[in-house]
C-alpha cells in the first residue's frame, strides 16, 4: 500500500477544534501529513479556541482577512495554496478538513489531476462534496472514548462471538445498507461465490465515499458484516504468520 504524502488544509470556520488530534490520527492511516495548514480570521473571537491546538499539532495558521459580512473568505485561499501545492507536486493526496460544499469543485480537480482527495467533515456535509472525494469521514465517530465506550469495549471482549454495536452509531443499518453490501460481495465474488473482505471493503469505499463501518457503531467492517447475518464467512490461513486469516466471504 502506497504512503502517501499528504496536504492537510483545514477550513477554521466550518469544522470543530475539538477533535483535531483524532482527525490527524485518522489521517495518518491514509499516509503522512507533509503540510498542515489551517484558514480563518485569527482577529475574530469564536476563532480563539485554535491556538492551543494549532501549537500542539504544529499546524501553521493562514490569515485570512473577512472582507464582507457574513461571507467565509477561508474558501479562495485554501483553494489557491492547494493549487501551489498541487503544481509544486511535492505531495500525492490531500485531505480538506471542512463541512463546506464549496470546496466540491476543488476536490474534482485534484482528482482528475491523480492525487488522492480524503474529506473530513460534520454529519451536514453536502453530498456533493462527500462525493467528489475518494473517501469522506465524519468528524461524529473520531470523538475520543468515554467511560461508556470503554464499558462497551470490555463487554465485547466478554461476549466476543457476538457481533454488537461498540460504539454510538450516527446511521441505522437499514435495508439500502445491506443491500449495497449484499451486491457488493456478489460483485466480487469468484467462479465458487467466496469474496476476500480486504477487496470488499476497497470497493464499497469507491461506490459510497463516506462508507465507514463506524458510522454504524461497528469498528471493523468484519463486526458489521457479522452483524447482517447474510453471509457464510470462511476463515483462511494467509500462508505466512499463523495468526494471520485471510477473511472471505459468500452468500448464505
Amino acid at each position: 500500500m502506497q504512503d502517501h504524502k499528504l496536504a492537510v488544509l483545514i477550513d477554521a470556520d466550518n469544522v470543530p477544534y475539538a477533535n483535531v488530534k483524532e482527525m490527524l490520527e485518522e489521517i495518518s492511516k491514509s499516509g503522512t501529513p507533509t503540510v498542515k495548514r489551517i484558514y480563518g480570521d485569527w482577529t475574530k473571537p469564536h476563532l480563539s479556541g485554535w491556538k492551543n491546538v494549532l501549537l500542539e499539532n504544529a499546524i501553521t495558521p493562514v490569515q485570512q482577512y473577512s472582507y464582507t459580512v457574513g461571507k467565509n473568505s477561508s474558501d479562495s485561499a485554501l483553494i489557491i495554496d492547494a493549487m501551489d501545492i498541487l503544481y509544486s507536486e511535492k505531495v500525492t493526496g490531500f485531505c480538506i478538513v471542512s463541512s463546506d460544499s464549496d470546496f466540491t469543485r476543488l476536490a474534482t480537480r485534484l482528482r482528475e489531476a491523480g492525487m488522492i482527495v480524503i474529506g473530513i467533515g460534520e454529519k451536514k456535509t453536502p453530498q456533493p462534496f462527500i462525493a467528489a472525494c475518494n473517501k469522506f469521514i465524519y468528524i461524529e465517530i473520531l470523538k475520543p472514548k468515554d467511560k461508556e465506550e470503554d464499558n462497551l469495549t470490555i463487554e465485547k471482549s466478554v461476549v466476543k462471538h457476538k457481533s454488537k454495536p461498540t460504539q454510538k452509531a450516527i446511521d441505522k443499518v437499514d435495508r439500502q445498507t445491506i443491500k449495497m453490501i449484499v451486491d457488493s460481495v456478489d460483485d466480487l465474488a469468484d467462479e465458487t461465490g467466496w469474496t476476500f473482505l480486504a477487496s470488499l471493503g476497497s470497493f464499497i469505499s469507491k461506490k459510497k465515499p463516506d462508507f465507514d463501518p463506524r458510522n454504524y457503531g461497528f469498528n471493523k467492517l468484519y463486526d458489521l458484516v457479522k452483524y447482517i447475518n447474510k453471509f457464510e464467512i470462511d476463515e483462511r490461513d494467509s500462508g505466512g504468520h499463523k495468526h494471520v486469516k485471510h477473511i472471505y466471504l459468500r452468500l448464505k
